[in-house]
């Protein structure tokens, strides 16, 4: 592999954790290896990687970026992340306040319900 994915698998443990990432390499197949080495090396190796901005504001506009653009999918992913990046439920409901506004109450809305669900996930799985 590159140095790039290197750095990419690095900074995706230590956002998404490695139990995440394990199940997902677990999971991987011949057919989606290709996409999983993009992901791993564009998203987590550039994106994430970058210095430029703190993983707590990375971890913002990234929810606000898949509220905003209808793809739920990875919010629950990305919420259980804050926990790694330092964002606060205060900072994540800025966030959807911003998506409310630019992009659409519907799909706010929908972000917070998935958020509070995370929220309670998280909260469960620490008793």
């Amino acid at each position: 592999m590159s140095e790039r994915y290197d750095e990419g698998m690095k900074v995706r443990r230590q956002v998404l954790g490695d139990a995440h990432v394990d199940r997902a390499e677990a999971l991987k197949t011949e057919f989606d290896a290709p996409f999983q080495r993009l992901i791993t090396e564009g998203a987590w190796g550039t994106v994430w990687a970058s210095d430029k901005i703190t993983p707590r504001e990375r971890s913002m506009l990234t929810l606000a970026l898949l509220a905003a653009t209808g793809n739920f999918e990875e919010i629950p992913m990305h919420i259980r992340a804050t926990a790694r990046t330092g964002a606060s439920k205060e900072d994540v409901q800025e966030a959807f306040q911003h998506v409310a506004i630019y992009a659409g109450v519907p799909r706010a809305n929908h972000a917070l319900k998935l958020a509070k669900q995370t929220y309670a996930e998280m909260e469960e799985n620490t008793k």
